[in-house]
């Protein structure tokens, strides 16, 4: 199960795939606000990516701005270490890119099929295909820099 962040107070909300799909839009459980509303015409948030959404959320959504794809885990110090510079990209984004994040523990299948050894593992998609790798912890201004090459 996804879990979001609720941009409104910042509470962390476990989302049923299967009522996303059929159309229904989650709410906070913490203020009720509709969760993954985006405020900036983009998405002011990382996307919360599992191996069932990945085709939709990361190849599909690559066709028309790349996508960043982070591998993580919450037990990682090097990924809790570099979220809030994602963070910060995402609400920077203005929909130019995507941030999406893959919880390698809960979703072993799309770590799996991309060979992900080390995390945090950054990939950035464009056209569906991988286009750029980072490996291990990057400062904000690297990760931005590589990201622009694909903008």
């Amino acid at each position: 199960m996804p879990v979001l962040t609720c941009q409104n107070c910042g509470a962390r909300n476990r989302v049923d795939e299967g009522a996303a799909a059929a159309g229904k839009r989650p709410v906070c459980g913490a203020c009720g606000v509709k969760l993954g509303a985006a405020s900036s015409g983009g998405d002011a948030a990382p996307v919360a990516v599992t191996d069932a959404t990945f085709g939709r959320d990361v190849l599909e959504a690559s066709q028309a701005r790349p996508v960043l794809l982070d591998f993580w885990a919450a037990w990682c110090g090097p990924c809790r270490m570099i979220a809030p510079a994602l963070d910060e990209l995402a609400a920077e984004s203005a929909g130019r890119y995507r941030i999406a994040k893959l919880n390698v523990d809960e979703n072993p299948q799309t770590a799996s099929q991309f060979g992900v050894r080390s995390i945090p593992m950054l990939l950035i998609f464009k056209g569906g295909q991988i286009v750029d790798r980072l490996v291990g912890a990057q400062p904000k201004s690297v990760i931005a820099s590589r990201l622009a090459a694909h903008v």
